[in-house]
């Protein structure tokens, strides 16, 4: 399917004369022609970052669709704004299906521009364009219903079905090694596309406890009904390095439902104010989310272990799901946590799918001893040695025996045996987890 694109794009490119540059709606870059000018202009700052990143800002997409290119039918002649880092015009052919837009093509303007009747000619190759466009899109919404099937049907043989359809949407090489990513909390819709991703939905949090979503969970047309909900991100794994692909989806989504970084793709301006080339929206980098942090906007990502074929991709979704879930929990995670990485959690997740509320530790989990609770945990975290506990909580040692022997009190827990230490811990680690 690309390389129709490049070369409808290079048909634009030789009926025009002059290099083009296809994008689809949400503005990210699909395809674009050759530059062999010698002119300086031919590649100012806004068209050298949209083809090195691909992508532009909340800020551009705006500014050009201020010139009315989402409603125009025929071509859009845009003047230069040098302070914006445009330092040529540009020609839009908008891209359209039956009268829905689904992505632009771009051309440097220059004087004389084309004529009408080869313009004419290029908003014939962009109808073409619009329908690829228009194919592709049906194709990847089959496959965030598929993607979404899997992930919300019981076990058995509706999950069964709901696989198989899955693998024959996903086509060849649908069985290859994936990874499932979960953002949470997710706002609003799922993106129309994430670089790397094989399928996006949103589906709700699952609830502690249950196999799928419960009762009123879901709209009538089945999507995630207001409240709490998440983005799933299915990702086909390959190369040398097998998450790589997850982490570029994580690159993408984080920043941009935080707010910071707006919409994504450009094959135009880097936009009023053009940021570096080598970073994505709002700066942020483009590849490798950092997994040090607090989570953006209090949004957290996980990541499941690479799963080798369809049927474990549900057993790939509860793994990125606890994953999202530590990275709450323990900062220290960072914002993006791999299901490999957060240790005594994975078992958490599995055996207390429910908050454990355990008589002993019940009233030292209630809202009238937090500081008691962080204490303990601390205390437990440092392998029960006083020194460090008192250090890590900034208190003196005297102090923290005060505050245990109060726990000890509160649970009846003896904090000199090991078992009644595990309980104690678990508690405290499973109300993170499902807090």
């Amino acid at each position: 399917m690309k390389g129709d694109y490049q070369d409808l794009v290079d048909e634009i490119s030789a009926l025009l004369g002059a290099p083009a540059t296809l994008e689809n709606r949400d503005f990210r870059l699909i395809a674009f022609g050759a530059h062999d000018s010698d002119d300086d202009l031919a590649m100012d700052p806004v068209r050298t970052r949209s083809i090195l990143t691909r992508q532009s800002t909340a800020a551009v997409r705006s500014w050009f669709e201020g010139f009315g290119i989402a409603r125009a039918t025929g071509p859009v002649r845009i003047p230069a704004a040098p302070d914006a880092g445009v330092f040529r015009g540009r020609i839009c052919l908008p891209v359209r299906y039956r009268g829905i837009v689904q992505g632009y093509v771009w051309l440097l303007d220059r004087d004389p521009g084309p004529d009408a009747e080869a313009l004419a000619a290029a908003m014939e190759v962009a109808q073409r364009i619009g329908l690829l466009l228009a194919e592709e899109a049906r194709a990847g919404a089959d496959l965030s219903r598929g993607f979404r099937a899997v992930l919300t049907a019981g076990r058995g043989w509706q999950q069964d079905m709901a696989v198989a359809a899955l693998r024959v949407a996903l086509g060849p090489g649908g069985d290859g090694p994936h990874a499932a990513v979960c953002v949470s909390p997710w706002p609003g819709e799922a993106p129309a596309s994430v670089p790397g991703a094989a399928a996006v939905c949103v589906v709700p949090w699952r609830r502690a406890g249950e196999e799928e979503p419960g009762p009123g969970a879901r709209g009538q047309d089945g999507t995630a009904a207001p409240g709490r909900q998440v983005l799933a991100v299915l990702v086909r794994l390959r190369g040398a390095d097998p998450l790589a692909p997850a982490m570029t989806a994580i690159s993408r989504l984080m920043p941009r439902a935080a707010g910071a970084g707006g919409a994504a793709g450009a094959g135009s301006p880097s936009g009023p104010g053009s940021a570096d080339p080598g970073k994505g929206a709002a700066g942020v980098p483009a590849v490798g989310v950092s997994a040090a942090g607090a989570p953006p906007g209090g949004m957290t990502a996980g990541v499941s272990d690479p799963v080798r074929a369809l049927p474990g991709l549900p057993a790939a979704w509860r793994q990125a799901e606890s994953a999202a879930r530590a990275a709450a929990a323990r900062p220290r995670l960072g914002a993006v946590a791999q299901w490999s990485a957060i240790g005594p959690y994975r078992m958490l997740a599995a055996v207390a799918e429910e908050a454990l509320d355990d008589p002993a530790t019940r009233a030292l989990l209630g809202p009238a001893h937090p500081e008691l609770a962080r204490t303990a945990e601390v205390f437990l975290d440092c392998a029960g040695q006083a020194g460090r506990a008192a250090a890590a909580l900034g208190i003196h040692r005297q102090t923290l025996y005060y505050r245990l022997a109060r726990v000890e009190q509160l649970t009846g827990l003896d904090l000199d045996e090991g078992e009644d230490r595990l309980l104690l811990h678990m508690s405290l680690k499973a109300a993170r987890l499902h807090g």
